[in-house]
């Protein structure tokens, strides 16, 4: 087996930039780990183009299969914990950053980093998800825990046509609470009331606030996806008792903010990382993925590219032109 060869998306110099390309790789040339995954399914993440184009602050070194998603059958393994033909997930931890990625068709990865496939769930529906979903998954899963005004079960999802925040517009609407989808892209309204949004503002109607440091109450809970000065808007305009979940940097990584809504509205702001999550947080939040809060509209979030496909679909992921997930086959 150490000397079969297989595909992969390869990131490496071209002149002065770092460009990804398909590439015919060697299973001899991944690290030694516990476990050898035959991948069939990755996706395609922000994360995933920063490492395929050259971001240092992601990966350090070139060539590089990036590709911080996979869900596929144990091909070898030297873990008791897995055995050959088991289906499995591995999302985030140090894949698709440093060690070679789910854009390619094999993976070797330490035991402790993988999921076992929940029953009730494919491994294409896994990637339907992936770590975009897995996020969105999570900050949900917060926000139900808090007491937020349940009265009022309204959610502001911002960047909506994303990966992380169509997830979230699908997975509330499924839960059954009122969504309010926030996107710079109107003209896909239909896409987002078809992922079960009940209603549809341009992030403008968000940004474009007075400033003060306390704004009128509009929302009582929000999953955040972009940062930046949106976060800042919508914490100043969240309901007594309020909660915001942030997750995205793609506006910006720094807050700059009132103190107001904290200690006079009580608003609570939670942050998500789903890269080092816990592994029992990570099963609890995939097994309720692949029951109750699997939601309807899964399959209508997602778009199927092949591996000579992703270029091009890094690209748009770069240019803030992606919408919905994209779902990659690589068998």
């Amino acid at each position: 087996m150490a000397d079969e060869t297989y595909q992969a998306i390869a990131a490496e110099q071209v002149g002065e930039t770092i460009k990804p390309s398909v590439k015919e790789c060697s299973l001899s040339d991944l690290p030694e780990n516990d476990v050898l995954i035959r991948v069939h399914y990755s996706s395609l993440n922000y994360k995933d183009a920063l490492s395929a184009t050259g971001h240092k602050g992601i990966t350090k070194s070139y060539p590089f299969t990036p590709g911080i998603d996979a869900a596929g059958v144990v091909a070898k393994s030297k873990s008791p914990l897995f055995s050959e033909g088991d289906n499995v997930i591995v999302t985030s931890y140090d894949l698709g950053m440093n060690t070679p990625g789910g854009f390619g068709q094999y993976i070797s990865v330490p035991a402790e980093w993988i999921v076992p496939l929940p029953n009730n769930l494919s491994l294409k529906e896994s990637m339907m998800i992936g770590t975009s979903g897995l996020t969105a998954a999570i900050g949900i899963d917060k926000l139900v825990r808090h007491a937020f005004n349940q009265d009022a079960p309204e959610v502001l999802v911002s960047g909506a046509t994303g990966g992380v925040g169509s997830f979230a517009v699908a997975l509330l609407s499924h839960l059954k609470y009122d969504v309010i989808a926030v996107t710079g892209k109107l003209q896909q309204i239909d896409f987002l009331t078809s992922l079960g949004a009940n209603s549809v503002i341009h992030r403008d109607n968000v940004l474009n606030a007075p400033d003060k440091p306390l704004l009128s109450s509009r929302w009582p809970a929000a999953i955040e996806t972009v940062g930046g000065n949106m976060l800042d808007s919508i914490l100043r305009q969240i309901s007594h008792n309020g909660f915001v979940a942030c997750c995205g940097n793609v506006l910006g990584n720094r807050l700059d903010t009132s103190i107001l809504p904290f200690i006079l509205r009580g608003v609570t702001l939670a942050g998500i990382d789903s890269g080092i999550a816990r592994m029992e947080l990570r099963k609890s939040i995939w097994n309720k993925l692949a029951d109750d809060w699997k939601p309807a509209t899964l399959h209508v979030h997602a778009r199927e590219v092949t591996l000579h496909d992703l270029p091009k679909e890094i690209e748009t992921i770069l240019d803030g032109k992606q919408v919905g997930k994209v779902l990659i086959d690589l068998l």
